[in-house]
């Protein structure tokens, strides 16, 4: 399995919305010893042994958002992975922030990184886990595109690392239960 998070590339977005999904993949790297993470596929590219023997890669495409599928395709090809064994990790819009819901396929809901999946794996049927960011609030003022990328609010950041263990924790779960467990425990609302 290739667990990709999305984001951008370079300090500048380190700690945008947009990136999110890069920061769950290092917590994962984190909680399963911290595997040697490599220049590999225009990646930041690790494969982490599990417990029962299998293999898991991790992966943070640094080829930014729009191309995300330039990254992830070529890693799965060379490896062998199907399109449904590939679980990515990204910013979700349309989920209230701090909510975490895991699906296989679906659109892309305007996601230039999932767009760029699609495209370049020719199916939209892989394994999301979407980490919700929500919404601008009313009074923002621009584009959706200048509010993923802009910093977490100081609110927002006290309650990253608790969203970034629920996401890690949504991780394990879909490895060990697989994914009609997963998302029935992951998806319900509380």
């Amino acid at each position: 399995m290739i667990l990709a998070g999305l984001g951008n590339p370079g300090d500048r977005y380190k700690e945008t919305r947009h990136n999110i999904g890069f920061q769950v993949v290092a917590l994962i790297a984190e909680r399963w010893g911290r595997p040697l993470f490599q220049d590999k596929f225009r990646s930041h590219f690790a494969t982490a042994a599990l417990a029962g023997g299998g293999r898991v890669y991790l992966q943070k495409p640094q080829t930014f958002m729009n191309v995300s599928g330039d990254a992830v395709q070529p890693a799965a090809a060379f490896y062998k992975v199907s399109p449904a064994d590939i679980l990515v990790i990204h910013d979700e819009l349309d989920l209230p922030f701090g909510r975490v819901a895991l699906k296989k396929g679906g659109g892309s809901g305007g996601h230039n990184g999932l767009k760029s999946l699609t495209q370049r794996l020719g199916t939209p049927e892989f394994l999301r886990l979407r980490v919700g960011i929500g919404r601008p609030p009313a009074e923002f003022r621009g584009q959706v595109a200048d509010y993923v990328l802009q910093r977490f609010s100081a609110e927002e950041a006290s309650q990253l690392p608790e969203i970034l263990l629920k996401s890690a924790e949504a991780v394990d779960l879909l490895l060990d239960k697989g994914l009609a467990e997963a998302m029935n425990r992951v998806n319900r609302k509380k």
